[in-house]
């Protein structure tokens, strides 16, 4: 009986114990403050496939409605919509939101062992600055870069990180690829024919009806 409380004790301990490793595991890749957040970042370990870092290349990606508008249909867009490093490069980031509302840049397909989940996510509230690095894989890969905010994306605001050249184009970039499904907003012609020539039946109705009103009304008074 003894043992069997010990045993319990034992296993509320572990896994108490598990629950604050890994918590603190998740938070070791978060920054975050008052104006955003950052999770994920990397700007010293190497992924597997690379003996050493190929090249530096710092990006400036700014968010907005002001660069949507140059595409039909869309709100929300980053300021550029591809962008191209070498094999195990080392891609710094400053992010800029120059809107009042949140924004995310989120690159998606990541290595695992390297970015949990395999994204790197920047977060900011509002407008304002966040910097982070990531070191690329050595495959031609070409990896998404979106806000995941409902609809942002679907909005427009969406890219694409070419590693190699990378391997596809994704579907939907504004202005680079075509979307997977085309809004359409076709026009039922048959039903707008039928709809007019019902208004004029009741415009000639009208006005014939009332002219005879009218002209009644005369004859009575003459």
């Amino acid at each position: 009986m003894k043992n069997n409380k010990l045993c319990n004790i034992v296993n509320v301990i572990c896994i108490i114990f598990a629950l604050f490793f890994i918590n603190s595991v998740a938070y070791a890749n978060m920054i975050m403050n008052e104006t955003g957040m950052v999770m994920n970042a990397n700007s010293d370990n190497l992924p597997r496939d690379c003996t050493k870092i190929s090249e530096e290349v710092n990006v400036t990606i700014r968010a907005g409605h002001k660069y949507a508008t140059k595409f039909p249909g869309k709100i929300f867009a980053f300021d550029q919509q591809e962008w191209r490093v070498a094999p195990c490069a080392k891609l710094n980031i400053t992010f800029i939101n120059e809107d009042q509302i949140r924004h995310q840049l989120m690159i998606h397909g990541l290595p695992g062992y390297l970015y949990p989940d395999g994204m790197l996510h920047l977060e900011l509230y509002g407008k304002g600055v966040l910097q982070a690095s990531i070191i690329l894989p050595s495959q031609k890969k070409t990896y998404l870069v979106h806000c995941e905010l409902a609809q942002h994306a679907e909005k427009g605001m969406k890219g694409q990180l070419k590693v190699g050249g990378g391997d596809v184009d994704l579907p939907s970039i504004p202005a680079l690829s075509a979307p997977v499904k085309t809004d359409a907003y076709s026009m039922d012609w048959a039903a707008m024919q039928w709809g007019f020539i019902l208004i004029l039946l009741v415009f000639l109705v009208v006005f014939y009806g009332g002219r005879v009103m009218f002209l009644r009304y005369f004859a009575t008074r003459s």
